[in-house]
């Protein structure tokens, strides 16, 4: 299988490069691919950048140059719920906006001509349901935006819109929103690096890249292996 593997940024990336065999890179309109395989499969791994227009461009370009049976976006994510803790994997059900609003008429959180809720692909739920991944995983509504949400009442807005939102970040429905346009199916799997509100919020993140054990990467290479 074609697989498109998407992170955000350079720490992730670092993390997700040792996972993939016999690696070649190649740059494309200023994007640098990574192209081997995991599992078996082959791969396309980028970093977009952070935020909404880096990656749904990368994914764009992504799409038109490896033409991928599946968009995998990986990383880290805040957590938007009491019940997710730090280290624990998130896997999409759905993906939406928590900053768009496009007028009078229109629904809370969808982009013009598309629905609010994008749903993801359901094949890779299925198999974390089944996988020994050796962490916590949780599935459902991940919210994207341009903004790193770090206070408990930013969380609280986005929840009036969507109370069952587990995770927030930057990029995951921008991502959908690419992959459903061009008819692509895709996937997000999220490691909670930290959860806004917390008092301890901002260090949470920053001591995460330092404290997170490769296990939470390598657990890509488990839902690979079964896809």
């Amino acid at each position: 299988m074609r697989i498109g593997i998407i992170v955000a940024m350079g720490k992730e990336m670092n993390l997700l490069e040792p996972l993939i065999e016999n690696k070649r890179m190649e740059r494309v309109r200023g994007n640098r691919y990574i192209f081997g395989k995991i599992e078996g499969h082959d791969v396309c791994c980028c970093q977009c950048g952070i935020g909404k227009v880096n990656s749904a461009i990368t994914t764009l370009g992504l799409i038109e140059e490896f033409d991928p049976e599946i968009v995998i976006n990986t990383g880290v994510a805040g957590g938007a719920d009491r019940s997710m803790h730090v280290l624990d994997l998130f896997v999409a059900t759905e993906v939406a906006y928590h900053d768009v609003w496009c007028g009078p008429g229109t629904e809370f959180g969808a982009a013009s001509g598309y629905e609010v809720m994008l749903k993801t692909d359901e094949r890779i739920p299925e198999i974390c349901r089944d996988a020994k991944t050796g962490i916590e995983v949780r599935y459902g509504l991940i919210c994207s935006g341009d903004k790193f949400i770090s206070e408990a009442k930013e969380v609280e807005e986005i929840k009036r819109h969507f109370p069952e939102a587990l995770a927030v970040d930057m990029e995951s429905a921008s991502i959908g929103q690419v992959c459903v346009m061009k008819g692509v199916p895709f996937n997000i799997i999220r490691v909670i690096s930290d959860t806004p509100g917390a008092e301890e919020n901002i260090s949470q993140y920053e001591n995460f890249w330092n404290d997170a054990p490769r296990e939470t990467f390598d657990s890509l290479r488990e839902i690979l292996k079964r896809l």
